[in-house]
């Protein structure tokens, strides 16, 4: 056993990620992704004013 079994180890370097070269289609792709996240952000936000929908209240079972 060496010395410097035990402890904490140090944990592995990961690798550099190398940017990636986006082609037309990727830029189009992410521009898309953009544009759906805003709109779903917009109906979101449009859909919090409102309270819950229905409005019928306590729902009572058949049962008595």
């Amino acid at each position: 056993m060496s010395g410097r079994e035990g402890g904490k180890k140090k944990p592995l370097k990961a690798p550099k990620k190398q940017s990636k070269d986006l082609d037309d289609d990727d830029m189009a792709f992410k521009q898309k992704q953009k544009e759906e996240q805003k709109a779903l952000e917009a109906l979101k936000a449009k859909a919090s004013g409102k309270g819950p929908l229905g409005g019928s209240g306590i729902k009572k079972s058949g049962k008595k």
